[in-house]
């Protein structure tokens, strides 16, 4: 095979947010397993990868390292890498598309490809809450995937969101976070029950929510966030008598001692900590603060804040397991009240 071949059967995608090295391999898999490319043949040099691919030198060798590791690859000192062996255990190739990128969504990525380790190989792409973007990753897709594995929140356009999710084969479909309305056919899903789980985990907190008068909650005009979650706020604070109000905007919201602020958004967090603290008020005292998703940092941020959240890594592991086990069961993601000294 002359290297020309190389290139047009292995190639690199510059949209996907799969590691470039990761997408190498993948693609020297597929085309092993589809003998585009035979044993003993030999591949192009890191330099000859790093020049075509506009990649560095180190991400074509990491490539290369990790096919190593699995015993598809071998090497010669002076003569290079060549295909040791065409037997590759790896069988399942994944589709992953994520709604967007922030701590809590690499959580669970990391669980998932942890969980499935080295019997998968996934082309990761993001489509940043935009239904166009979203149908154009799926239909231009060039690969035979195993599985589809999805979280379908948009910022609108979510009512014919399952139109284009209907085309895929179910059968090889996992909708992670969310459940879309209007899927058809047995697919595998594990899910927020976002009304239930806010009501559930409010009335966790009612012991430390009683010392406030007013509940509000924090809950952008333009969001891909689902309505049951305000269904659930509404009915908890309407059960338990407390005031409450609904803001889209934090920039022009009077603050007064005795409320409880529910931020969703992390941009929402900063700001609200931002005028607590100009306001020299005792957070967990004074004003109270909950903020949606589990994160590392919001253990140590004012001596730790107060969340509700569903379990991100239980969530990676589960979807890994319905992959490995080809399963289409739809699976309820635990929700969790972490109380912290800001309320």
């Amino acid at each position: 095979m002359n290297k020309s071949d190389f290139f047009r059967h292995v190639t690199i995608d510059d949209y996907s947010a799969t590691p470039k090295y990761q997408q190498l391999a993948n693609a020297i898999i597929q085309a092993v397993k589809t003998g585009k490319i035979a044993e003993q043949e030999v591949l192009p040099s890191i330099n000859e990868l790093s020049f075509e691919f506009a990649i560095s030198r180190d991400t074509a060798e990491k490539g290369y390292k990790y096919l190593k590791k699995i015993g598809l690859l071998g090497s010669v000192p002076g003569k290079g890498y060549f295909i040791k062996s065409a037997l590759i255990d790896q069988q399942l190739k994944i589709f992953l598309l994520f709604n967007k990128l922030s701590a809590h969504k690499k959580i669970i990525y990391d669980a998932f490809a942890s969980a499935l380790g080295e019997l998968a190989s996934i082309d990761f792409y993001v489509y940043n809450n935009d239904l166009a973007l979203f149908r154009k990753l799926i239909q231009n897709r060039k690969e035979n995937y195993t599985h589809f594995v999805i979280i379908p929140h948009f910022l609108k356009g979510e009512e014919s969101a399952y139109e284009i999710v209907n085309t895929l084969d179910k059968s090889k479909l996992i909708l992670l976070d969310k459940l879309l309305p209007n899927v058809s056919g047995e697919y595998g899903a594990v899910y927020e029950n976002f009304e239930s789980d806010i009501y559930e985990a409010l009335h966790q907190a009612l012991p430390q929510l009683g010392k406030y008068h007013t509940l509000k909650i924090i809950f952008p005009e333009h969001t891909y966030f689902p309505q049951e979650i305000i269904t659930g706020f509404v009915r908890f604070c309407q059960e338990f008598a407390f005031h409450y109000h609904i803001i889209h905007s934090l920039a022009h919201e009077t603050m007064e001692r005795g409320e409880v602020y529910i931020s969703l958004m992390e941009d929402d967090l900063v700001t609200l900590i931002e005028r607590v603290i100009s306001k020299h008020w005792m957070v967990g005292k004074e004003v109270g603060v909950i903020s949606y998703n589990e994160t590392p940092l919001k253990r140590i941020i004012l001596n730790g804040i107060t969340t509700i959240s569903t379990d991100f890594k239980m969530m990676g592991e589960k979807a890994a397991q319905l992959v490995l086990e080809n399963s289409t069961a739809h699976v309820a993601a635990p929700f969790y009240l972490t109380l912290r000294s800001s309320l």
